[in-house]
């Protein structure tokens, strides 16, 4: 993909480490020249690049220390990390590197948690939000620094649900209800991945598996994805997605562009779809009939749901992902530094980069606890054009989106099956069991035991 949208491929790729024996340069001393470090960053899209190199020059010119940027295609990033850990040559930093790819890096020893302590601490835990650094940490160890973090939205028309006289979907129950209503006179009732090899699938489906309180693991760490709460879900999504959406396998691409194209009353997306729909990228412009003399009806007429709650969810909940800068196992002292620097004086030029899907979980400094977030509401959004969410959106969106990073849940995780979530992303199982329902071929119940008894072989082999 040419945009930036949806930082989902890293974790599923990721997981190419599971179950290759890595030659990580275990209890390494650090590398004796701290003048030079290398720094990998999936941020490989060309005028983000441009903008790192920048914000590294800058850097260099403040210490001194040069860096060796290596910007590195997810599909590609497994086999080079890998590669890489086996000649016992891994670089000081990675960057941009998602929830279950840090704990897949750590899984294989190939992060420094000491390092990455000392960074949070340097700058102040307290600067951070709560949430960031509970899902980059485990067992007391800080796996990766969090820099910026996206959560999953429920967009849907404003206009249709207002002349229906429907409320905002932010529960099962309205949701269906509105995609039931509104699914008529060539327009979808609801658009949402379903394409059974995409971590897309994975990741929309996890976003209303948590608002139903359906869980990968319980704390002691055993599958439960045929429970009740799992069960419903199942079904949920595979009626929702077979009686009220579009035909065929859908995916990042096919559903953004039925809903661009207004035919499609709702969709499940990462916010990195609110430049695109403000029409601010000439490659991703909404197509719909109003939208040729007015390029700004879909975003004008677009509201934003950020958790949803199922009828067994305890509360309601939404999926998200976190990016984090890690240093790794036997990196040059400097490391620190680095990553220091690029979440302080580096910080605003780095999640200015794409706004609209990097909310700053570092949220000020020890003098200006909202100095971050202040700088990111202000913040340009979008490649050909440039322009304010604010000034799109209004700033009830700004606030609705800069919230979710405090709040956002994620399977596995708070479990402590950092690893398991990243074999899955690899296989996965869900997507596949979930393709069955969507076809009719099977039950919401037979899809949910499918799921289960394929994570329990997974859990086998990675523990």
């Amino acid at each position: 993909m040419s945009s930036p949208s949806m930082r989902i491929l890293a974790s599923s790729l990721i997981m190419a480490f599971v179950g290759t024996t890595l030659l990580a340069c275990g209890d390494d001393e650090p590398k004796s020249d701290s003048s030079q470090l290398t720094v990998w960053s999936l941020e490989d899209v060309a005028d983000r690049v441009t903008a790192t190199k920048a914000i590294i020059a800058d850097y260099t010119a403040k210490t001194g220390v040069k860096v060796n940027l290596v910007t590195v295609n997810e599909d590609q990033f497994p086999s080079l990390i890998a590669s890489s850990a086996a000649a016992g040559d891994l670089p000081d930093v990675v960057g941009s590197v998602s929830l279950a790819g840090v704990r897949t890096l750590s899984g294989n020893d190939l992060v420094d948690p000491d390092a990455n302590r000392a960074v949070v601490d340097k700058l102040g835990k307290d600067t951070f939000a709560p949430r960031s650094l509970e899902l980059t940490s485990e067992d007391g160890k800080q796996l990766a620094v969090p820099s910026d973090g996206w959560g999953q939205l429920l967009v849907y028309r404003k206009d249709l649900f207002a002349a229906a006289g429907l409320p905002a979907p932010d529960t099962y129950e309205k949701i269906a209800a509105a995609a039931a209503k509104l699914n008529t006179g060539g327009v979808a009732g609801i658009t949402a991945a379903t394409a059974p090899g995409d971590v897309f699938t994975q990741q929309t489906f996890e976003h209303l598996a948590l608002a139903n309180n359906c869980q990968l693991t319980d704390d002691a760490g055993k599958v439960t994805l045929d429970s009740p709460e799992c069960v419903e879900a199942f079904r949920f999504y595979g009626d929702l997605m077979r009686t009220h959406s579009v035909k065929g396998a859908q995916d990042v691409d096919t559903t953004r562009a039925t809903y661009f194209a207004g035919k499609a009353a709702m969709l499940i997306w990462s916010p990195f779809i609110l430049d695109e729909l403000a029409g601010l990228r000439n490659d991703a412009k909404p197509t719909c009939p109003q939208c040729q003399s007015d390029p700004a009806f879909l975003a004008r007429n677009s509201g934003f749901v950020t958790a949803i709650k199922g009828p067994n969810g305890t509360e309601p909940a939404q999926y998200g992902e976190i990016s984090s800068w890690s240093v790794l196992d036997g990196a040059a002292d400097s490391a620190k530094s680095f990553v220091e620097f690029m979440l302080s004086d580096g910080y605003t030029r780095w999640f200015g980069m794409s706004p609209e899907g990097r909310v700053p979980v570092r949220t000020g400094t020890a003098e200006d606890k909202q100095r971050f977030l202040a700088a990111w509401n202000t913040s340009e959004a979008g490649v050909d054009v440039k322009k304010p969410l604010g000034a799109v959106y209004g700033d009830d969106v700004l606030a609705t989106v800069r919230k979710s990073p405090d709040t956002f849940q994620r399977w596995g995780l708070p479990q402590g099956q950092g690893k398991l979530v990243g074999a899955i992303l690899g296989e996965l199982p869900v997507p596949k069991a979930l393709a069955d329902v969507i076809a009719g071929k099977s039950d919401a119940a037979a899809a949910a035991k499918r799921a289960q008894q394929d994570v329990e072989a997974i859990a086998k082999g990675v523990n």
